[in-house]
């Protein structure tokens, strides 16, 4: 008799996101009104982005820039003409009941960035994920549900229009990640290249970066996709991680159940750690999209998009490379240095004034990292210069002060003052003849610990030069002392 065995069908997901980030101008994209975060509500208005009647919008020169700029660090083919589209639908928060943005002339096509993963060896892993598009569009305002109702949670809500007319631009990738780790590793790496080119702050807890994902999943081997599933609400990476996951699991529960999966947009509710529905998803023919009439086409000049391309800066994945093959930090210095862009440049600046780039990286990730942390400040605010890091750097790698007093002083250094000033009086003793007297003197003060260490308890041997050094303030060079103390001790 034969038993039949029932093999598992094991899934892979299919993942794309499509990311919003505002653009850091002063003005909105089609107005003069201030793109100010935190204003009082309905403030930052006017009548371009409350769509009354007779005005006409004009482009911010600056979002257009920026754009192109963000395209051309995401590798993609800037198009020499664009134009803009209205997208139709009707919310309170859409004072215009339409949105301005691209739809099939898109200011970028055809990219890609790198991430960066780690196997199970710790060996990095390098991923390259397609950019599907890249265009230009305006925010909406903000719903403010208030009150409080027994079915809906509340009786009201309130708009708030400052949002209305803030510059965007929609970032879309290829459906090429297969899991939560990746889609928020790709998340994080668009967020230090836009911070890095400067056209963004890219805060989530601000919306100045918002993600959804698209998601699905098939048996491993099908080419055919399954049925997409949109996931918004997620305001941490963490979040993106942990409700891609949840959706995979919760769509391959179903499908094995033999139930359907639907076209949809849902909700990540991070309370319950789960996602629940939202919508039944639009289509694009849902929007009506058609050219926009009161905006010229644009176009981008060869010598325009020259110059814009000679201002980008070296993007945090050159800086990581760069950083391993050529100075040998490891992958995790490398990126912990490169996460924001004035670190890195005070790094850079350090090792241009002289330092060793492996103790700049650990003076920088670790004493200076904790300050910053303890303080909430940036690299930018504290008084230790790059070149006074490299300074004491070199003091120390010469024998003039030990890492202990240089760690003793940090606070000092901190603020503001010199390494001159800092270590004055505090040079490192390094004269045998001048230590071997007070070696001499600290073993004859101590005799029952000789006599000990003689007897085979050889760990005294830190006590003795632990005395040395508090007799001296630390001055003896430790390296010396060691070496004297143990030749007093074994004679």
């Amino acid at each position: 008799m034969t038993t039949a065995t029932t093999v598992k069908t094991e899934y892979e997901a299919i993942i794309g996101l499509e990311t919003h980030c505002q653009l850091s101008t002063n003005t909105k994209i089609f107005s003069n009104s201030s793109t100010a975060f935190g204003s009082d509500p309905n403030t930052n208005i006017d009548p371009v982005c409350m769509g009354l009647p007779g005005v006409l919008p004009v482009l911010n020169e600056k979002v257009l820039e920026y754009a192109v700029k963000a395209g051309l660090a995401l590798n993609c083919q800037i198009a020499k003409y664009s134009k803009f589209d209205r997208k139709q639908y009707f919310y309170p928060d859409l004072p215009k009941n339409y949105q301005i943005s691209q739809y099939d002339l898109p200011i970028a096509e055809h990219g890609w960035l790198e991430i960066e993963l780690v196997d199970a060896e710790g060996n990095p892993i390098r991923k390259r994920i397609g950019i599907t598009r890249l265009h230009m569009e305006e925010d909406a305002g903000k719903l403010v549900h208030a009150g409080s109702d027994r079915l809906s949670g509340s009786s009201y809500s309130l708009v708030d229009y400052n949002r209305a007319g803030i510059p965007l631009v929609e970032i879309v990738s290829e459906p090429d990640l297969r899991s939560g780790l990746e889609a928020a590793e790709y998340a994080e790496e668009l967020r230090r290249i836009v911070r890095y080119l400067g056209v963004s702050d890219g805060n989530m807890e601000q919306g100045s970066l918002r993600c959804d994902v698209n998601i699905s999943v098939r048996p491993v081997g099908r080419k055919e996709f399954g049925t997409k599933v949109e996931i918004k609400n997620m305001n941490s990476f963490s979040a993106i991680q942990r409700a891609i996951d949840y959706e995979i699991e919760r769509q391959i529960a179903a499908i094995e159940a033999g139930d359907r999966i639907i076209q949809e947009t849902r909700l990540w509710q991070e309370g319950a750690q789960c996602t629940s529905s939202m919508r039944v998803k639009e289509g694009s023919s849902d929007y009506r999209y058609f050219p926009e009439p009161d905006l010229a086409p644009i176009e981008v000049s060869n010598a325009q998009l020259e110059q814009w391309r000679s201002e980008l800066p070296e993007l945090p994945a050159q800086k990581r490379h760069h950083y391993e093959s050529e100075l040998g930090l490891s992958p995790y210095d490398a990126r912990v240095l490169t996460e924001d862009r004035s670190i890195a440049e005070y790094f850079e600046t350090a090792i241009a004034s002289g330092a060793n780039p492996k103790a700049a990286a650990n003076w920088i990730t670790q004493d200076i990292a904790a300050h910053l942390n303890k303080q909430k400040l940036t690299i930018t605010q504290i008084g230790l210069t790059p070149t006074n890091l490299a300074d004491i750097i070199t003091r120390i790698e010469t024998g003039k002060i030990s890492n202990a007093q240089a760690k003793q002083k940090l606070p000092d250094l901190l603020s503001g003052i010199s390494p001159e000033k800092a270590f004055a009086g505090l040079e490192l003793i390094t004269d045998p003849s001048v230590l071997e007297p007070i070696v001499d003197e600290v073993i004859a003060a101590n005799p029952k610990e000789l006599e000990k260490y003689r007897n085979g308890n050889t760990n005294l041997k830190g006590f003795f030069v632990g005395q040395v050094l508090k007799k001296t303030d630390k001055r003896a060079d430790p390296k010396l002392t060691n070496e004297l103390v143990e030749k007093k001790l074994n004679a």
